[in-house]
């Protein structure tokens, strides 16, 4: 198998020499060449045409933003983020105009031995051989169908909506919730594949840019109309019983857990209390995590979407979701908005 040629962009030269290395470490990916800042990278990519770039955003002379404009422009390629946690708002800037997916680090530096840095890092710039399509934005889905009711937040809850994302899936779920308003009796349940510390940052933003309020989740919420909740990184979301209705718990990960936040966990808890008041949605990603929450879904009597493989950015999930034949429909993004505004508008099952 041809091997994924890699150009490495960052003014560390240490971290150069870092990511070559941890990324070398598995025979499949060869690095192509290292660039200090996004100039000398623009003439890189020119020049050697790479299948894949890693990112650094705050760099001399020409910054990582820059970069991304010049280069989505005129030789769209894809681009995995290198940021530390310290920069979270810049990734979802840097998402926004283009970058595939992010990996975090602990610090401007990178240290050598973190494994599971390397392992991450591996596992996202392999995922493109599934890539379908680099990010963009969907056009926004018209609100003919949003409810002529008030839009009353914190309500009584008639219906949920849970979508599930990876590689690929803050643009689309900013482009989801950009396009819809506050529905009086629907509630939003959100698992995006993400490291702790950035879901929060992920939900704020996406709180000053739309009509629904949009939280990180906190366990015992009670899930109410017209919000929002994210599952935190670094932890799994679930829907449990609560004197007053069904809540929200946060439940830790353990070792063996694959996909963190769990979209599995999140559908089939879902499933469990809202039957056919639910509709699940399972967005872009590489893996296989939500299949398995889908059939339960179908199973207690919710509806399910996947998106279609002309919009998704990686095919991964939605295609093993479609594979379970537990599936309603198929859809491109913004048909899959249209069906929500469907869904949320219409009165209890």
């Amino acid at each position: 198998m041809k091997k994924l040629r890699v150009l490495v962009i960052d003014d560390s030269a240490y971290n150069r020499k870092t990511l070559t290395e941890l990324l070398q470490a598995n025979s499949e990916i060869e690095v192509v060449g290292r660039a200090y800042d996004g100039e000398e990278g623009l003439k890189l990519v020119a020049s050697l045409k790479p299948d894949l770039i890693t990112l650094d955003i705050e760099m001399p002379r020409m910054d990582g933003f820059t970069f991304l404009r010049i280069l989505m422009h005129q030789m769209p390629t894809p681009v995995i983020v290198i940021s530390s946690h310290s920069r979270k708002e810049e990734v979802f800037q840097a998402l926004e105009l283009g970058a595939l997916d992010f990996v975090a680090k602990p610090s401007h530096h990178i240290a050598p031995d973190l494994k599971e840095l390397g392992e991450e890092l591996i596992s996202k710039v392999l995922a493109i051989r599934g890539l379908r399509a680099l990010p963009g934005q969907a056009a926004p889905a018209k609100n003919r169908h949003a409810p002529k009711e008030p839009m009353v937040k914190g309500g009584e809850v008639d219906r949920v909506v849970c979508i599930g994302a990876s590689t690929g899936g803050p643009p689309a779920l900013e482009s989801i919730f950009k396009s819809l308003p506050s529905f009086a009796s629907t509630a939003f349940l959100v698992a995006q594949h993400m490291p702790e510390k950035f879901t929060r940052a992920f939900a704020d933003r996406l709180n000053r840019m739309v009509d629904l309020d949009v939280h990180e989740a906190e366990g015992g919420t009670r899930i109410t109309a017209g919000n929002v909740y994210v599952a935190p990184g670094g932890s799994h979301m679930v829907v449990a019983k609560g004197t007053h209705g069904p809540v929200l718990h946060i439940v830790p990960t353990e070792d063996e857990d694959r996909y963190t936040p769990s979209i599995d966990r999140l559908l089939e808890s879902a499933a469990e209390h809202y039957h056919q008041s639910l509709l699940a949605i399972l967005l872009t990603g590489m893996g296989s995590d939500g299949s398995v929450g889908i059939e339960v879904v179908r199973r207690l009597g919710g509806r399910t979407l996947a998106e279609s493989e002309e919009t998704a950015v990686v095919f991964g999930m939605p295609k093993e979701a479609i594979a379970t034949g537990c599936v309603d429909e198929v859809l491109a993004l913004s048909l899959i908005i249209e069906r929500i505004q469907e869904f949320a508008a219409a009165r209890r099952p």
